[in-house]
């Protein structure tokens, strides 16, 4: 910047705001980039015999690396801990659907810690902690958004139809036609937001988070090619991979070109372990996405940063995780962190510059739920840089035994009570927090009308979380659950009930064609639409229950009711003349 420009804008910024111009002047950009579903043995450059990764691995030969770095063993949990610096069961992120996505409005984001440093903030790909008020990225502290819905492209969140190629994301709140394959449209959007950052002088964060290589496994041809040797569901995960190789190596390429990859802190990792390419290369690893044992949450992480002296391609190998991802971040960037918050992480700094060697025996935990209600010591790994307490029975010397074939536990009596009792001490610091369940905001002025869907119903069973579920119109319990509802204002609300979405336009008792095929795997679309035949439509509300009869054939069935201020449950269903009962998989709520 210019002296003479760098006059002009303090001229226009009050006291407070230069004061934080001037301190946000000089700081390092922030570019992370995390991938769906990619092990840690999903790269070339950990040894994997058939994958290739030549841009990532460059950037590896250039980095610090976490080589015992660890996450949860799936998607929301990971992301919950790698934005705040809290566990993923204190947060409320314990599962993918069912309402426990939803990050709890009390925690405090990356994008928020940074968009009050004075960064630009920009979030691109998958959020999945939610897609309601308050839990949206935009709601979050990010200033800049382009994402899906829910979890995966073509999921039920997600605009209808969508398949990995084109289709629509939410641009700032508002869905947005694209041209593309999925990633490709991410990264580009982000590159957008840097440049425009760039142009405007101004530091930024960006949080790249692809939904690739997640399944369903679609992928550009050109990709998966090279790996036809392969079964087609690992030749399109590694196609994926590919794909996402070449968008690092163009970024970093462009990070170069607009003059700033030196002073940015580029990060790569992954948010679990592989789903599908853990049978090909493991290395060394037992298990893979979803599992306790440590193919299931050891995962990459690279950090570079060329004016900060990270670099140069050597390991750190002590113990870290998710949740020190964030203390870190603002300990190297100098930026201050949120008050009152007590990270459950640490920062890291002196271990990346070898500052402190002799790092404490640190005890971490993750676990995967996926559960209406945490469950205690289920799917559990209680680690140390020596040991795994697994599911708090099974005790593995993890430096000895990677595979953690060997169950030790007998023979190691002091080392599993040690464990099991710093688990108990988590536990119970956490528990008090399970039952505060997140609730979708209902009349807040940012997300009126709110748009629910059956991804985020409550239930003991699985919900219909894909658009090939909601097509199919899954049997049984799986047809009904609940939302939790926050009513922002009392007054008059209007609800609309209806079996397909607004972009289809179809009307409830409607059967829908089968969407078209894409390269790679069936895709969600696909899956022939079932008719239904209600003849009742069910509102149940703070202590009301409202009924409608379906006469003829409508879009829609609209109930306007007035309601108190609070916390509530709202069910919405379908009934049909036998008494069956679907919910309405997509609801519309206005304040009016």
């Amino acid at each position: 910047m210019t002296l003479r420009r760098l006059l002009l804008v303090l001229l226009t910024l009050s006291l407070f705001a230069q004061l934080r111009f001037l301190h946000a002047a000089g700081k390092p950009n922030v570019v992370i980039v995390i991938t769906d579903d990619q092990g840690y043995g999903d790269l070339s450059c950990h040894g994997n015999p058939v994958l290739k990764t030549p841009n990532i691995d460059k950037l590896h030969g250039e980095s610090v690396r976490l080589t015992d770095y660890h996450v949860s063993p799936t998607c929301s949990p990971t992301r919950s801990a790698f934005v705040t610096g809290h566990w993923t069961n204190r947060t409320g992120v314990w599962h993918t659907i069912m309402g426990r996505s939803m990050l709890r409005e009390n925690e405090v984001t990356m994008g928020q810690v940074f968009k009050d440093a004075g960064y630009a903030t920009g979030m691109f790909g998958k959020w999945h902690m939610g897609d309601n008020h308050p839990y949206r990225p935009e709601d979050r502290g990010y200033t800049e958004v382009m994402r899906l819905g829910g979890g995966g492209v073509g999921q039920t969140p997600d605009f209808w139809d969508n398949a990995y190629f084109d289709g629509s994301y939410w641009h700032n709140g508002t869905p947005t036609p694209v041209k593309g394959f999925c990633t490709d449209v991410f990264f580009d959007y982000a590159k957008r937001f840097i440049k425009s950052q760039v142009d405007a002088d101004k530091p930024f964060l960006a949080y790249i988070a692809s939904n690739a290589p997640h399944g369903p496994m679609h992928c550009p041809e050109k990709y998966s090619a090279p790996y036809k040797d392969q079964s087609p569901h690992v030749a399109n995960f590694f196609g994926m991979i590919a794909n996402i190789d070449e968008n690092v190596g163009a970024l970093r390429a462009f990070l170069e070109e607009e003059g700033i990859a030196e002073n940015t802190i580029f990060i790569f990792t992954t948010d679990n372990g592989s789903s599908s390419g853990w049978r090909v290369f493991n290395a060394d690893m037992r298990d893979g996405k979803g599992s306790e044992y440590d193919g299931g949450h050891r995962v990459p992480l690279f950090v570079r940063w060329p004016n900060g002296k990270l670099g140069g391609g050597w390991d750190v190998t002590q113990l870290t995780a998710h949740v020190d991802v964030l203390p870190t971040l603002i300990d190297l960037c100098e930026i201050d962190a949120p008050q009152g918050v007590k990270f459950d992480g640490t920062s890291l700094k002196p271990l990346l510059y070898a500052e402190d060697k002799e790092w404490p025996d640190r005890i971490l935990v993750t676990d995967s739920q996926r559960v209406k209600d945490p469950i205690k010591w289920r799917k559990s790994s209680v680690m140390t840089a020596d040991w795994r307490l697994i599911n708090g029975k099974e005790l593995y010397q993890i430096k000895l035994d990677p595979g953690q074939k060997s169950d030790v536990a007998s023979g190691h009596p002091e080392v599993v009570e040690r464990l099991r009792d710093f688990y108990e001490a988590w536990w119970s610091d956490l528990e008090p927090s399970f039952s505060q369940d997140a609730a979708i905001s209902l009349g807040h002025p940012s997300d009126n009308p709110a748009r629910l869907t059956s991804h985020d119903w409550i239930t003991t069973q699985m919900t219909p979380w894909n658009q090939g579920q909601v097509r199919s119109a899954m049997n049984g319990d799986q047809n009904t659950g609940f939302w939790n509802v926050n009513i922002v204002e009392a007054g008059e609300y209007t609800f609309r009930l209806r079996r397909w979405p607004l972009e289809t336009g179809a009307a409830i008792k409607d059967a829908l064609p089968a969407g078209d095929p894409v390269p790679g795997e069936r895709a969600y679309r696909t899956v022939p639409g079932k008719a239904i035949q209600p003849v009742k439509a069910i509102l149940r509300i703070a202590n009301q229950e409202l009924t409608q009869d379906i006469e003829g054939n409508p879009v829609e069935v609209v109930i306007t009711t007035t309601l108190p201020k609070g916390k509530t449950r709202l069910t919405t269903l379908f009934e049909t003349k036998d008494g069956e009962q679907y919910g309405a998989y997509f609801v519309y709520v206005t304040k009016n």
